[in-house]
């Protein structure tokens, strides 16, 4: 019978996608374990999703009553782990495995939540040494040599192969049917920095200027929930610019709007959730961060080939958050030399 694993990753978007490495080793394993995945209500539908996962359980999150904590002890419970990989350790997700029984806990050590793991993993990720994504890859190595499941060859980009052509079901639009189509999203999620509405306009204008491919770019601007004002906003300042730019089609969730996200040759965002997406894959990106320490284009690279990443922040004599001291111009430069290929 196979081994039953729980890999907890129940933060942000981004960050779970940058788990799916991670999960990827687990399942490429001999024997292989079978994966349960605990993620919030907002992830659900890119874990359902993901080909390393075979049954996913809702997380109600902190602020959930008595009653839901005990519903999700329980079918913790009931499944009967033999393991628990978390990848970002809290307390309650510590008190949670402890409780069920899962005998063999895994999970980085850091704060005191690492008292609830029998095994933990000194890593300092603050220090952003490695990408984010490899730093789970290695607690997932860590967990399998425990298992003693074998991994002969880690698995490449991409981490989640949708084919170009193919959206599952859903129709191609005419707006993804252009010889070049590159998704910009302006929006942050509240969860990085991002240009500037006039920076990313002005990113637009240089690279459309500059590719002159025939047929021309076929710009699409994306918005998460909340996000639709600044998107039109874009929209309309290209307009005024000479350039035409259309909203990507709206989508029901983020597995959906992963899928229209396939059909395009680049994204074009800040350190968010839709980077990485795209980076799973193994779509080209180009990636704005910030210089903030934690958050450098290193520590959070998206996981998708090396020859399809791009990354850009500001110069170290900026503030931590002063997106506004990226060189627009050279950065569309090397967008424009990347797309000439």
């Amino acid at each position: 019978m196979a081994q039953k694993v729980l890999v907890v990753r129940n933060d942000k978007i981004g960050d779970f996608m940058l788990a799916w490495p991670a999960l990827a080793c687990l399942k490429s394993a001999s024997p292989t374990p079978h994966i349960t995945v605990l993620v919030p209500a907002y992830t659900a539908p890119l874990a359902n999703a993901c080909p390393w996962v075979d049954e996913v359980i809702t997380d109600p999150g902190s602020h959930a009553d008595k009653h839901a904590q005990k519903a999700l002890l329980k079918r913790v419970k009931s499944a009967q782990f033999d393991a628990l990989l978390t990848l970002f350790s809290t307390p309650r997700i510590g008190w949670l495995g402890w409780r069920a029984g899962i005998p063999l806990r895994v999970a980085p050590a850091t704060k005191w939540a690492q008292l609830f793991y029998n095994v933990r993993i000194r890593q300092r990720r603050s220090q952003s040494a490695k990408p984010e994504y490899q730093y789970n890859v290695d607690l997932a190595c860590e967990l399998l040599a425990k298992l003693s499941l074998k991994l002969t060859a880690r698995p490449e980009p991409p981490f989640w192969p949708l084919p170009r052509t193919q959206m599952q079901g859903q129709t191609p639009t005419e707006d993804m049917t252009a010889e070049v189509s590159i998704v910009v999203h302006p929006g942050s999620g509240g969860s990085a920095v991002n240009l500037s509405i006039d920076q990313y306009a002005g990113l637009i204008a240089q690279i459309d200027q500059q590719v002159k491919e025939v047929p021309p770019i076929n710009w699409l601007i994306s918005a998460g929930p909340g996000e639709e004002a600044p998107a039109q906003a874009l929209i309309d300042r290209l307009a005024s610019a000479g350039v035409t730019a259309r909203h990507l089609p709206e989508s029901s969730n983020v597995a959906e709007f992963a899928h229209r996200l396939a059909e395009a040759d680049m994204l074009i965002a800040g350190s968010t959730g839709p980077l990485h997406i795209a980076g799973c894959l193994d779509i080209a990106t180009a990636g704005f961060y910030p210089a903030k320490r934690s958050a450098t284009p290193l520590r959070w690279q998206t996981c998708n080939s090396a020859e399809k990443r791009l990354a850009f922040s500001p110069p170290a004599t900026a503030g931590q958050q002063d997106m506004s001291a990226i060189d627009i111009d050279a950065a569309a430069q090397q967008i424009s030399a990347f797309m000439r290929g």
